[in-house]
């Protein structure tokens, strides 16, 4: 099969898109044809060996975390799904495996391939519902988890104000409609560019990125894009008593944001205590949880793909359309 892969350690220019051999399902697991996948920071990040002491990887490996597609064959023991099911959902890599959530963890061979496998039993896998497209389901998992997780987290009142740094990222685009639906004043981070995206979204106000736009006396800041070692800038913007809510890597400590009457949460979710894939269909499919996708790539470009993932400014998503995939409409969203 063909899919998009990296022989070595290395920066995303060194990704290569081959024929490896086609993953085949043991026992628990199910092997899906890919329709279409999204890229993730995870998906240049852990090839690059910035965390090769915590989390080596084997070679060849093949990147790619979020997914949509049919299931072409199943393994022993798995009642859930049959072939021909449509299905979406998020599996990280199984060298991450320790991080991968205590109990059903999502782990996969890599989603920008022709074909992947997944472990059956985990939240993170869903039936692909109705009205919901391949690509918007491609490009929904990780995004569709982490807005909910955030707004689960912020325990936002109505009237609140929100900072939101790092707006045009995928999870930006997804939780902005989430705030407005929440009735919060929303203040984005974005370019003049993406400003009248995000505006379309749901925000009431776009700055730009330097700390000094940033407002005083914030309710809630969203931070989606520094490293959370660095977020002091981000704090002074936050009221007395206010919330400070990162996704972002290392792991946050009080100490750091110079803070000790603003709530610092780090957001993670690895084993679906807040909702699963089926949550984000579901809400994705009533309309309240879009995607925005701002590129579309084959899989012959996927390399190129991770390649402006990790250079370019982007907004939204990026999706990667395999080979009979149906695209949908070119439109922004």
């Amino acid at each position: 099969m063909k899919a998009v892969v990296a022989t070595g350690y290395g920066p995303p220019e060194k990704y290569t898109v081959t024929d490896v051999p086609t993953p085949r399902p043991g026992p628990g697991q199910i092997q899906v044809r890919i329709a279409a996948a999204s890229i993730n920071p995870a998906d240049v990040r852990l090839p690059s060996g910035d965390f090769r002491d915590t989390v080596p990887l084997e070679f060849p490996h093949v990147p790619g975390n979020d997914f949509a597609g049919t299931v072409s064959e199943v393994g022993a023991g798995v009642t859930a799904y049959q072939v021909g099911d449509e299905i979406f959902g998020q599996a990280v890599p199984r060298a991450l495996r320790a991080m991968a959530g205590a109990t059903r963890p999502s782990l996969s061979t890599g989603s920008l391939a022709e074909y992947a496998v997944f472990e059956a039993d985990t939240p993170f896998l869903a039936h692909r519902p109705d009205g919901l497209g391949v690509e918007q389901a491609a490009a929904l998992p990780t995004i569709g988890l982490t807005a909910r997780v955030l707004m689960a987290t912020a325990e936002l009142r109505p009237g609140e104000t929100v900072l939101v740094i790092g707006a045009t990222g995928g999870v930006g685009t997804a939780v902005i409609p989430l705030l407005a639906a929440a009735k919060a004043r929303v203040i984005a981070t974005a370019t003049d560019a993406d400003a009248g995206i995000l505006r379309g979204l749901g925000a009431d106000r776009t700055i730009g990125y330097a700390e000094s736009e940033y407002p005083s006396d914030i309710d809630v800041a969203f931070n989606l894009t520094l490293p959370s070692d660095q977020l002091t800038g981000v704090a002074r913007a936050i009221r007395p008593g206010g919330r400070l809510l990162t996704i972002t890597y290392p792991v946050p400590r009080q100490e750091w944001i110079g803070r000790d009457d603003v709530r610092l949460h780090f957001v993670l979710d690895m084993d679906g205590t807040f909702g699963g894939m089926r949550e984000v269909g579901e809400l994705a499919a009533r309309g309240g949880l879009p995607a925005t996708i701002g590129r579309r790539y084959t899989l012959d470009e996927g390399a190129q793909a991770c390649v402006d993932f990790a250079r370019l400014h982007t907004t939204g998503k990026l999706v990667v359309t395999m080979g009979d995939a149906v695209l949908e409409s070119p439109a922004v969203r």
